[in-house]
């Protein structure tokens, strides 16, 4: 199986028929095509990132006006066919001689491995030696089609978690959060899909393409820079920036696969050729360094002390209090966007015409160390904002408006707190429940007031006053409303109506009368007094 070249890709059509193609099919004109259509979460986004790295790699534009026309004019799937060919020799899936995708180029022997193993929720040596898999036990996968086979095998590379000693974790560092850009319309191609996030070669981020198999680029086309104690770590300096599409960090060598007819265990297709297992061993690429994957969030230390720290899956989940860092950067600069967003948030939007309004799609596994814990993602509206004015402006009027929307939650919870205890201090535990309601009730007038804030005139440099009363009066109901609910919802038997009744007027007083609060409040209390 050549990646490049033989059809392995799952994919739906204009007309909803799914089959499964070559990457340089991905441009047809008959019939064209809309979604991958991969069978778990996880390779859903890992096949975007294999085929924008794919493309970053040997096609992508030098500069602007060249992006602009392949968004209007896409190659055809003969260039790509053409482009791809230069580097597939390199993409075979087994090859016993040479290069093979993403594995270890000398790796002769190390610990066999059951297929399943690739898979990032799957139970380590450990838990499996303990009997520990109660929620995700062994067996349930044996047999793994090739298609299924190469997104286990770049997810696991892409995203790779902490694997015990000396097995690496990816070059973001374990489990990232993958921010892409997707058209808002539904009926937008795949292609479309995939270029909004291809940043021009001139941008500083990324170098030239490449025209054949370089192994600064594609790790596994020599010798594995190994992390032992003879070896060495990877930084940003050593090789081709490029590499940050193609990390390597887990030495891994696929053992041949079966020749038999089998359905395949995770995408229940029938396959020809089956996966069983295969080998590993620790000390591979150890990425060190001041590392940034373009399509990943990043946290900075103002100081310039440390590396960049890519953002994580987060536990709860992602909402509208994560928008602001996921999209733009947050005032102070400490979080900021992936550089595809940058790149479409300072150039492409400028291509687009008023009715093609984009969104972010974030994406990735919260994990707790080798563990995952739970895979998340989220679609966020993305506003063109045309002036570096008015990103300002919107910058310091949403950290405000999150400000208010974090102190709240945080008293609602701790007044909730007092009305279920006696002695609240000393119980233990999160009241996660209680904010994601908080969260999920409050989201769509928060989207409602950042549309009307984009509409504001760049002279505008603060929250105006009907929107800070909009927020407010949004914020307390939502408060005292859920504070209501999570403790008069109750056997009667169990209420401590006392309880209940000072805790609420605890909450009322803070809301009224703490600093912030009054602060916010006082943008458009003026306003009233002067009516």
């Amino acid at each position: 199986m050549n990646l490049l070249l033989d059809p392995w890709i799952p994919i739906r059509r204009t007309d909803g028929s799914q089959s499964h193609i070559s990457p340089w099919q991905i441009t047809e004109v008959n019939n064209p095509i809309v979604e991958i259509d991969a069978p778990r979460a996880d390779f859903q986004g890992a096949l975007y990132q294999f085929l924008i790295g794919l493309l970053q790699t040997v096609i992508a534009p030098s500069e602007d006006e060249e992006w602009q026309e392949h968004w209007e004019v896409p190659p055809s799937p003969e260039l790509l066919k053409e482009k791809f060919n230069q580097i597939s020799e390199v993409f075979e899936l087994e090859n016993s001689n040479g290069p093979a995708f993403l594995q270890d180029l000398r790796l002769k022997e190390g610990e066999r491995k059951p297929l399943a193993a690739l898979l990032i929720e799957s139970p380590g040596s450990n838990t499996l030696k303990e009997n520990k898999d109660f929620f995700v036990k062994r067996g349930a996968i044996e047999h793994v089609c090739e298609s299924c086979t190469i997104s286990a095998l770049f997810t696991l590379q892409t995203n790779a978690p902490s694997g015990g000693s000396g097995h690496r974790v990816g070059l973001r560092g374990g489990g990232p959060l993958t921010t892409l850009i997707l058209p808002q319309t539904q009926h937008s191609t795949l292609w479309q899909k995939l270029w909004l996030n291809i940043l021009p070669s001139d941008n500083e981020t990324v170098p030239s393409t490449i025209s054949g198999p370089d192994p600064q680029v594609l790790p596994w086309v020599e010798d594995t820079r190994l992390s032992d104690k003879t070896g060495h770590s990877t930084t940003p300096e050593d090789v081709n920036l490029l590499q940050a599409y193609w990390g390597m960090p887990r030495r891994i060598r696929l053992d041949q696969a079966e020749k038999t007819e089998k359905y395949c265990d995770i995408c229940g297709q029938l396959a020809l050729k089956v996966y069983r297992s295969f080998i590993t061993k620790n000390y591979g690429i150890n990425y060190e360094g001041p590392w940034q994957h373009p399509l990943t969030p990043y946290s900075y230390d103002l100081k310039n002390k440390k590396p960049p720290l890519s953002i994580k899956g987060q536990k709860g989940g992602l909402g509208y209090r994560h928008w602001l860092g996921l999209t733009l950067q947050n005032e102070d600069g400490s979080k900021q966007a992936a550089f595809n967003v940058r790149n479409f948030n300072d150039l492409i939007n400028d291509y687009l015409d008023g009715d093609q309004q984009a969104r972010l799609w974030c994406f990735g596994y919260d994990m707790d160390n080798m563990k995952a814990r739970c895979w998340y993602e989220q679609t966020f509206p993305l506003f063109i904002i045309k002036s570096e004015k008015k990103r300002g402006f919107i910058q310091t009027a949403v950290e405000e408006i999150l400000e208010i929307a974090i102190e709240a939650v945080s008293t609602l919870k701790s007044q909730v707190k007092a009305a279920w205890f006696r002695r609240p201090k000393d119980v233990k535990g999160e009241l996660s429940a209680v904010d994601q309601s908080f969260w999920e009730q409050t989201e769509n007038v928060f989207y409602d007031l950042l549309f009307q804030l984009n509409k504001y005139d760049d002279a505008v440099k603060k929250i105006p006053p009907e929107i800070a009363e909009i927020w407010w009066k949004t914020v307390t109901k939502s408060v005292f409303g859920l504070f209501d609910q999570w403790t008069l919802e109750a056997n009667p038997e169990d209420l401590d109506l006392a309880a209940i009744m000072k805790s609420r007027k605890d909450l009322k007083n803070k809301i009224n009368k703490t600093k912030i609060f009054k602060n916010f409040k006082s943008r458009f209390e003026k306003r009233e007094a002067e009516a």
